[in-house]
């Protein structure tokens, strides 16, 4: 193949793997925070106790597009559950 043919290919197969990893590190920094904060709460009432079921259920799924390299949801996924947890913690 001549050169300025395979400069782009070589490109764009390049973007293509940085791309997936761009969220990685946001991702596994929520899941850790979080997974730590839902060990620690302590669920007030029964509102504060759907709140940490609706942390647990994000938290898991978190997992789930992390092993399958989907690092964006992951760290989207994680954001929400710690919000869930904050909200267990007020009862709400």
């Amino acid at each position: 193949m001549k050169p300025w043919i395979c400069l782009p290919l070589i490109i764009a197969v390049l973007t293509g793997c940085s791309a997936r990893t761009a969220y990685r590190d946001s991702c596994a920094t929520q899941l850790d925070g979080a997974w730590s904060e839902l060990d620690l709460a302590k669920a007030e009432g029964f509102a504060g106790t759907i709140s940490y079921s609706k942390a647990l259920s994000l938290l898991t799924a978190a997992k789930t597009q992390q092993q399958f390299e989907k690092y964006e949801g992951c760290s989207e996924k994680a954001e929400k559950a710690r919000f869930y947890i904050r909200e267990s913690r007020a009862g709400r």
